[in-house]
């Protein structure tokens, strides 16, 4: 069987791909890291030397035209800042402006989620690939901070992939009922290279602490008794 995995460099995806090596064997996976006209390419970098360590095949694909009539803050053309402080805290922000309705965080880039697997799925097909993997977990899904990283999201997805491609191809979230600190935990019991990964919005030199995926990857490392080696 071979296996697609959608890399981004981060933490999730990169357990992903460990999980999809450890599966079915390097010469059996490939990578897919797509950009999206993001303010940064940091991720990307991170998601070669991934790759690379794991010694599988990965593909780039550019979709940042699809996504230029979007304000999203994590984008390049945005005007907006990233916003400080973890995604608990944004949200309860959004509800108190919004009369307690839950919406996307400003770190929301419009389905992105949907049109990668969508992409990825075209070129899964194009490898032969049996099963998809993406990284989505519970934390990110929580007050529909990202509703692309739902359970519903993710079943509703598998089901039209599934049923569109023929019945060949299937969508893979192993992670979708976990926390963070669950991903971290089935990581580094597999030896995932976390030093080479990059989850920071900023993409300085070192992580900026503030922004909310640092915040919530530290806190992961934490609560399994580590710091985060890109803190160290």
């Amino acid at each position: 069987m071979k296996a697609c995995v959608l890399l981004s460099g981060g933490i999730d995806s990169s357990t992903c791909l460990g999980i999809a090596v450890e599966r079915y064997g390097s010469e059996e996976v490939i990578a897919l890291c797509i950009s999206y006209g993001q303010k940064h390419e940091k991720e990307m970098q991170a998601a070669i030397a991934v790759a690379d360590y794991y010694h599988v095949r990965l593909l780039t694909v550019d979709l940042a035209k699809i996504f230029e009539f979007s304000d999203c803050s994590l984008l390049a053309h945005s005007e907006k800042e990233i916003p400080k402080g973890s995604y608990s805290h944004q949200i309860e922000g959004i509800k108190k402006r919004e009369g307690n309705e839950e919406k996307p965080v400003s770190t929301y880039v419009p389905f992105r989620n949907g049109l990668f697997l969508s992409s990825a799925a075209s070129l899964a097909l194009s490898f032969d690939c049996e099963v998809l993997y993406y990284g989505i977990h519970a934390d990110d899904a929580a007050g529909n901070a990202y509703p692309d990283c739902s359970q519903a999201f993710q079943d509703a997805i598998n089901q039209a992939i599934h049923v569109g491609s023929g019945n060949a191809l299937t969508v893979e979230a192993p992670f979708v009922g976990w926390t963070k600190a669950d991903v971290v935990r089935k990581g580094l019991a597999l030896g995932v290279p976390y030093e080479l990964t990059w989850s920071c919005y900023e993409g300085g030199e070192t992580p900026c602490h503030t922004c909310a995926t640092c915040i919530d990857r530290e806190a992961a490392f934490k609560e399994n008794g580590l710091t985060d080696p890109l803190c160290r």
